[in-house]
């Protein structure tokens, strides 16, 4: 068999594996291996492929910002400053209509600020919002799916895992996408508000009752209690930004910072350190197993030549690069049903973006791989919401097992739709994303 023929049927074949349960990283791995055996066509190659592909897929020392941020996620979520998020959002915006809702996506952002990982933001803001919405009497759907779309605001507004390693992939500037990304991250947080606004508009019931407008003195308060999140974005994101350290020092000292202001809150003993070193322990090797298998698999693919042939391919057909560039969001708008984030974008750019690198868009290559970045960075973040598989959505349906699957599922497309809107915004001015870096 040819191995551009081999590398195609592998696609069905992971899909296959996947849809049984077998987890993706295995998958990956299992099928680079094999197909690269069959491709030299003699063990002794891969073997000595195998000798290094561990060592020099972790020898990168950008990765070590991983377990980092996962980390200070952890750190931030026993220092109380959720709960502290959540009410001071509230205390703004709480008197307002679907005000709760809306201030459980700004809680949202501002978390996301501290942590970078998608579930994580979910699952924390959904134990402190949730209970709240349900007791003002929000719709179950509409109180899951805000949530769940919040929750895609940790991998949006910088930092961000998902960035890190497509800055690895595509070896661009980690601080350059993390500048670029949050101008889209604050859009995206105000599209969600605006279409909490307009649901609880059209149909008042689902918004449950409004609170009392909180005097000045008690808002001032509530903002007070958020300090230590703003110390840390401060610290972490300034300090990238600035030049003082590097992205990979900045998430060593946002952990740090995270820790002890947890620690001095009362949130961290001995046992919840313990507790969160091995959370982070296990979410680090969940990610390093996909990024194991994604490098055994690209190499495969890498010498079917099947990357290269499909370049050529679609720039023989004589489309427009927006033609192209709407069939791959497509593309990722489809898989992104059955595939998590970091799976598609480890498993795709080393084959989209070298062919996308060769488009004209008018931009510089450098601002075309950054703004490509964030594009796909927001369609890989509206798989995180899209039924069936969308992760975000069992996370948040785990914790109210009394909102049904269904009505989480009508809950959430209305976020889906504001998503869709900002990302042909984000097509069609690019300046959205790249302005902040001509600054």
């Amino acid at each position: 068999m040819e191995s551009l023929t081999l590398a195609a049927w592998s696609f069905p074949v992971l899909l296959l594996l996947i849809f049984l349960r077998v987890p993706i990283g295995l998958s990956m791995l299992a099928l680079g291996l094999l197909g690269s055996w069959l491709v030299y066509g003699s063990a002794a190659p891969l073997l000595n492929q195998m000798k290094t592909l561990a060592y020099g897929t972790f020898s990168n020392h950008s990765l070590s910002i991983v377990p980092l941020f996962l980390l200070m996620g952890q750190f931030a979520s026993l220092g109380g400053m959720s709960q502290a998020l959540f009410k001071a959002a509230e205390a703004f915006l709480g008197h307002r209509k679907g005000g709760l809702a809306m201030a459980a996506i700004g809680a949202c952002a501002g978390f996301g600020a501290i942590c970078g990982s998608s579930l994580a933001t979910a699952a924390t803001m959904g134990q402190v919002s949730l209970p709240e919405l349900r007791k003002a009497g929000y719709d179950g759907g509409l109180a899951s799916g805000a949530l769940a779309a919040g929750g895609t605001l940790g991998i949006l507004i910088p930092p961000s895992i998902v960035l890190v390693i497509y800055a690895i992939l595509a070896e661009q500037n980690i601080a350059d996408l993390f500048a670029a990304a949050f101008v889209p991250g604050i859009i995206a947080a105000i599209g969600y508000m605006l279409v909490i606004n307009i649901v609880v508009r059209l149909n008042p019931t689902y918004g449950g009752r409004q609170l009392e407008p909180m005097p000045w003195p008690e808002r001032l308060r509530a903002m007070q209690a958020v300090w230590p999140v703003m110390t840390i974005f401060v610290v972490v994101i300034g300090g990238i930004y600035s030049g003082i350290f590097t992205p990979t020092e900045g998430a060593a000292v946002g952990a740090v910072t995270t820790g002890l202001l947890a620690w001095w809150k009362g949130g961290l003993d001995r046992e919840r350190l313990l507790k969160s070193l091995e959370a982070t322990a296990t979410g680090t090797g969940m990610v390093f197993v996909i990024v194991l298998g994604a490098s055994a698999y690209n190499t495969f693919l890498a010498l079917s030549q099947l990357p290269q042939e499909l370049a050529l391919w679609v720039g023989g057909l004589g489309l427009s690069p927006y033609a192209v560039l709407w069939a791959i969001i497509v593309f990722y708008l489809i898989f992104g049903c059955v595939m998590d984030s970091l799976s598609m974008i480890l498993l795709t750019i080393p084959i989209f973006f070298p062919m996308v690198s060769g488009l004209d868009f008018g931009l510089s290559p450098e601002d075309m791989a950054i703004w490509f970045g964030i594009i796909v960075l927001i369609v890989v973040e509206v798989g995180l919401i899209t039924p069936p598989v969308g992760m975000n959505l069992f996370v948040i349906q785990s914790m109210a097992p009394d909102i049904s699957i269904r009505d989480t599922y009508r809950g959430v497309w209305p976020f889906v739709a504001s998503d869709l809107i900002r990302v042909t915004l984000i097509v069609i001015f690019p300046s959205i994303t790249l302005f902040v870096l001509k600054l």
